[in-house]
């Protein structure tokens, strides 16, 4: 994963190409490419694994040679301390899917160069480099396969470590590649040739690409590695940062106050402030914290991606498994409300997160627990034929309030969720509705 801050800043500079859609850079159907991403869209929750040498120290993962941090002959030295003797690739997968996720992204290479599994190119990797002397990405795989999750694959496009890569940025100390594209065009070989291996061995469902910044699209080749990806694995589907060749748009950290306008997009956000382990960040999202942020993601239409960082080990630090079990259960409780569901109400209509069932017939509302008081929808036009609490199917009563027989305008409708009958995060309600969601969008009485 790249600086949040100068990530943020180019993600805002970038983001009228970035945005693009495939479909739109090569021309590829849009029905076939709504077809491809039904699964993403169903999804809803993935986790994000930021697992690399950088765990030995506990620093920046690449950006901390980057920044000056520590020099790069430092960095690399971590290779020595990299055992991965407690690792254990079933328990990873299991814990996956517990928190109720259906994907998940590992950083098969990032910025340092360094492959988590045995590349043929001479290069840095985790079988050959470091004492833990095996493949650690393919028994994770395997793992995921029996769990039922999707293999992602985040790889980093830039390679800092690679003596053919022109450098750091715009601060190169190497060369520029106008002034020896032979060299560059040797960089690229390289690069195609682990995608290729990644893609013939792995088959991801998902790509995860990083660094796309530091070139243009035509020095990537981007189109090239699309091509390329997709003439092996069809329904791979490929983030933004493919300078404008991706399929959904990532925002990261941040995020957004009103509803994105891209079709398909995923929040990716860390659990504590870093991406890697970082012993001395103690920073912990809470359960309840986790919760709201992947309630108001689903409710504007997108995904959560939720990174954990495991020591050098190969152990998942205990409070990023408490995190993802409190998710888990909160998700199998309320399972009907976020999986398989659309995007809700647009702002004013309710004052919280909310979906819809794919024929819009059932409205679910998440509220924050130990809430007092009424609740109101406005705006709605349909009738309702219930309200009751997802996971208890407990039933609340409602009342309409200011309907006018003669108007157009729906009344208000008011409704409370008793004390003994909320989740101790998030309760989520079901309004079961008489026909799909109908809303009214006027000035009310206003001539």
């Amino acid at each position: 994963m790249s600086s949040t801050v100068l990530r943020s800043a180019l993600f805002c500079l970038l983001l009228s190409a970035a945005c693009q859609p495939a479909a739109a850079q090569v021309n590829i159907p849009a029905d076939s490419i709504r077809a491809k991403m039904q699964w993403f869209a169903d999804a809803k929750l993935g986790i994000f694994i930021h697992w690399g040498i950088y765990a030995v120290k506990g620093i920046d993962e690449s950006w901390s040679f980057h920044n000056k941090k520590i020099s790069h002959k430092d960095y690399m030295q971590q290779l020595d301390g990299f055992t991965a003797s407690q690792y254990d690739p079933a328990t990873w997968a299991a814990l996956i899917k517990e928190s109720g996720a259906r994907y998940a992204v590992m950083t098969t290479k990032h910025h340092d160069g360094v492959a988590l599994w045995p590349t043929k190119q001479s290069h840095y990797s985790v079988p050959r480099n470091t004492p833990a002397k095996r493949d650690v990405l393919t028994p994770f795989y395997k793992a995921l396969d029996k769990a039922g999750i999707k293999r992602g694959a985040y790889f980093s496009l830039i390679d800092w470590s690679h003596p053919d890569y022109p450098g750091f940025l715009k601060d190169s100390s190497r060369y520029q590649v106008a002034d020896d594209p032979q060299r560059w065009s040797r960089f690229q070989s390289f690069m195609m040739a682990q995608i290729d291996e990644l893609n013939q061995a792995y088959h991801p469902a998902l790509w995860w690409f990083d660094g796309d910044w530091e070139h243009s699209a035509t020095e990537w080749n981007a189109a090239g590695v699309r091509s390329s990806i997709l003439a092996q694995t069809p329904g791979a589907i490929i983030n933004s940062r493919l300078q404008g060749y991706g399929d959904y748009e990532t925002p990261e950290q941040n995020f957004p106050v009103t509803r994105p306008k891209y079709n398909w997009w995923e929040l990716c956000m860390t659990t504590n402030n870093n991406w890697g382990y970082q012993p001395q960040d103690m920073a912990w999202k809470s359960p309840y914290e986790v919760i709201t942020i992947f309630a108001d993601v689903i409710s504007n239409g997108g995904n959560l991606l939720l990174d954990i960082g495991p020591k050098a080990d190969g152990t998942i630090p205990q409070q990023q498994v408490h995190i993802l079990q409190e998710l888990g259960q909160w998700n199998k409780k309320h399972a009907a409300a976020i999986f398989g569901t659309l995007g809700g109400l647009p702002q004013g209509h309710f004052y919280g997160p909310s979906t819809l069932s794919k024929d819009s017939t059932r409205l679910f509302l998440f509220v924050p627990g130990k809430t007092s008081g009424d609740l109101v929808i406005k705006g709605l036009k349909n009738k309702i034929r219930s309200i009751s609490v997802v996971g208890s199917g407990h039933p609340l009563p409602h009342r309409v309030v200011g309907k006018i027989s003669w108007s157009p305008v729906p009344g208000l409708v008011y409704f409370s969720v008793p004390p003994a009958v909320q989740d101790k995060y998030m309760t989520v309600l079901v309004v079961d509705l008489e026909g799909p969601l109908q809303l009214y969008n006027g000035h009310g009485g206003l001539q």
